[in-house]
């Protein structure tokens, strides 16, 4: 990280010895967790995979916050999981969970009093309870089915107070549950596209055959075309261009504006578009990126692709459609 330090701040400043204390300690805790893993986690994951309803993730204050990211992120990732507050629920909001589900709680002390209904109704209705805790033995750890105990790693607070060590320890844990999900699932890169449709990672998964045009249209005109009528078709569409096809079906080449300014001098009219058009044009896959395509378009300075399959013309891209989608 480089970053301009203001007059007087240098390497030895406490501030920096704070900062590199707090990270190195953060640092080994989650070592320390990743090193303390063992069948308890399959467990916990394979209780998650199970699953049929959603994973509700719970905790009360700073374990909280980091409850709603691992409900997040789960979500994102392909389990079904939102956040429910443990004060929330003893006011009703138990209803939103049901047999089928599973119940995430975090606690770094495992006796936090908020979460007793949560835990209670786990029990009432034989619904899985995984507890992530810093302590055992403790109500938390004694209840859960499965007890994901953090590693005794000092707080990075120097008063040892303030929740530091302990929830980032929660928070790569979570990360390492969701993951450890995902990869179970199979969870690709198309099922991330279709559960971020509007984000920036989202967007650059965007497939060329999720945004090109199709049948009607396409400008094509077959082989043998004279250029008056070829004219027509490229006015009745908006590409700038007409794709010239052979017998069957396969696209032979490309008349664009360039060509056309090319053979202005000539007989343009008369001609066909054999004789003007650009032989072994530019093309792209209905199953490339988005990203992709645009890469090509700015690469050779050309406004549209067509989408060849086995040689045949199934669609037709314009960078409009790209930018329109959030592609760039």
């Amino acid at each position: 990280m480089s970053v301009s330090s203001p007059a007087g701040k240098t390497d030895t400043n406490p501030d920096l010895e704070a900062a590199r204390r707090v990270l190195t300690l953060e640092a080994e805790g989650l070592k320390a967790v990743a090193q303390g893993l063992d069948g308890g986690f399959v467990r916990a994951v394979e209780i998650l995979h199970a699953v049929t309803g959603r994973v509700v993730v719970s905790g009360m204050g700073k374990s909280g916050h980091v409850a709603r990211k691992l409900a997040a992120t789960m979500a994102s990732t392909g389990t079904p999981a939102h956040f429910v507050h443990p004060a929330e629920a003893s006011h009703g909001d138990l209803g939103m969970i049901a047999r089928g589900d599973a119940i995430v709680c975090l606690s770094n002390s495992g006796e936090t009093n908020e979460l007793s209904d949560l835990v209670a109704h786990a029990k009432r209705f034989d619904i899985p309870l995984i507890g992530i805790v810093g302590r055992a033995p403790s109500t938390l750890a004694d209840a859960a089915d499965v007890m994901l105990l953090l590693p005794g790693v000092p707080e990075a607070c120097p008063m040892g107070l303030a929740p530091t060590t302990s929830t980032t320890m929660m928070l790569g844990l979570g990360d390492a549950l969701a993951v450890a999900l995902l990869e179970r699932r199979g969870f690709t890169p198309e099922d991330f596209q279709v559960l971020h449709p509007g984000g920036k990672l989202g967007r650059t998964l965007v497939k060329v055959r999720d945004i090109m045009h199709t049948g009607d249209q396409l400008p094509l005109v077959p082989s043998g075309t004279r250029m008056r009528a070829a004219l027509l078709v490229i006015t009745a569409h908006s590409f700038g261009c007409v794709g010239v096809t052979l017998a069957d079906g396969r696209l032979a080449g490309i008349v664009t504006d360039g060509d056309l300014r090319r053979h202005i001098d000539g007989d343009l009219l008369a001609a066909t578009v054999d004789e003007v058009m650009t032989r072994t044009p530019q093309s792209i896959r209905a199953e490339a990126l988005g990203v992709e395509a645009v890469a090509k378009m700015n690469a050779r300075n050309i406004t549209s692709l067509f989408v060849v399959e086995a040689g045949r013309p199934v669609g037709i891209l314009h960078i409009h459609d790209c930018l329109r989608a959030g592609v760039a």
